[in-house]
């Protein structure tokens, strides 16, 4: 019963940033992309890591930039939740 999973990526070190192995799918969506980067933001104003690397050429120190970034390059991942629905069967914002 206390069987740990295995993957097939290492796993990695304490303190070190998690990086997706895979890029996010692009986001085709100018309103969802200002909210993925606004949320990002926010996380990194909260002291987590960047994504970006070392090796980038030219890292942008505010929050908001940086997380404009790793959106774009992919290093975000994000959920969009199914609409909810009302007793009635509509949408609460009425569609």
């Amino acid at each position: 019963m206390d069987e740990t999973p295995i993957t097939d990526q290492p796993q990695p070190e304490p303190g070190e940033p998690l990086i997706p192995s895979e890029p996010a799918p692009p986001i085709d969506s100018r309103f969802l992309f200002v909210d993925v980067a606004a949320l990002r933001a926010k996380q990194l104003r909260r002291g987590a890591r960047q994504r970006l690397g070392e090796d980038a050429p030219h890292i942008p120190h505010k929050a908001e930039r940086v997380a404009m970034e790793e959106v774009r390059r992919g290093l975000v991942y994000y959920d969009v939740p199914p609409p909810a629905v009302t007793p009635d069967g509509g949408t609460p914002t009425g569609g």
